[in-house]
């Protein structure tokens, strides 16, 4: 359990939280059983899995690009409190 609890005092110091005793108890005891899980994984034999990036193959869902009529310039400048030559006159930021 003392490497647990170095455990849960690193990862709080790395996070910025202040835990008290009975908080880093609660979760250094936690941490174990997550550990323990790990561990039991580990007994598994994976060696005919192939690898995978995720659990289910994902594709693409993004729509195709077509060229669709778009807002008028006129209508999308309506309400512009500055423009000039079709385009939106903002303030100059950078000097």
């Amino acid at each position: 359990m003392a490497d647990t609890e170095l455990d849960v005092k690193y990862v709080a110091h790395l996070a910025r939280i202040a835990l008290s005793p009975a908080e880093e108890a609660k979760l250094g005891a936690q941490l174990g059983n997550i550990l323990g899980y790990i561990e039991k994984l580990r007994e598994l034999d994976v060696s005919q899995v192939e690898p995978t990036a995720h659990a289910i193959p994902l594709i693409n869902v993004m729509r195709p690009d077509e060229i669709r009529p778009s807002l008028p310039v006129e209508d999308a400048l309506r309400n512009a409190p500055a423009q000039a030559n079709g385009l939106f006159l903002v303030p100059k930021i950078v000097e």
